[in-house]
């Protein structure tokens, strides 16, 4: 949210529903909690073809591509974040690591998914409790393919440099016990 919004703290999951479910109307914050001043609500997220757009709009309206379609929708998440700093009732959605890269310049939405309110940080990204709006991601290997020297060492590869590389790709890193399943799993299945 735009860093002047100090009304709208916690959203519920009906309430992001309200604002981005298909043919939605809602315009004004207070539209959404009649508690919410009377301020113009502006919207910015993921163009249709990224997966943050179809993670969202499933987890949010139940159904992948199902959103409003009369928001300012981009590619590029820095887009989205110079939307929404520029405007008093901005609101957007995009990646946890473009919110800790502008958080100065944003305030963050704690989501209440049924469990109460919950701030996105790594650390509820990493044990699911800023829920629904968090996802794991994941890489499938056949084990027919771990035969081959090639995708053990790549797998391998991204084991031993989990960290480095998902500081790099921007995404959430797995906790160490995460990490070391993982790494399990990997010498199970190859030994």
């Amino acid at each position: 949210m735009n860093k002047e919004n100090t009304w709208a703290k916690c959203l519920t999951v009906e309430q992001l529903k309200k604002i981005w479910e298909p043919k939605s109307k809602v315009d004004n914050w207070n539209q959404v909690d009649s508690s919410f001043p009377d301020q113009k609500l502006t919207l910015g997220g993921p163009g249709t073809d990224s997966g943050t757009f179809d993670f969202f709009t499933k987890e949010i309206n139940g159904e992948e591509d199902a959103s409003r379609t009369d928001y300012q929708a981009t590619e590029d998440d820095n887009v989205t974040v110079q939307a929404v700093e520029g405007d008093k009732g901005g609101l957007g959605y995009f990646g946890l690591s473009y919110f800790e890269q502008n958080q100065s310049n944003l305030n963050d939405v704690e989501v209440d998914g049924g469990a109460g309110c919950v701030a996105p940080s790594t650390e509820t990204v990493q044990d699911g409790s800023y829920t629904p709006l968090s996802r794991p991601l994941f890489i499938y290997v056949k084990n027919t393919s771990l035969a081959k020297p090639e995708v053990k060492a790549f797998v391998k590869y991204l084991l031993d440099n989990e960290e480095a590389l998902t500081k790099k790709a921007l995404f959430v890193p797995l906790t160490a016990e995460q990490l070391q399943k993982s790494q399990s799993d990997f010498e199970a299945a190859t030994a």
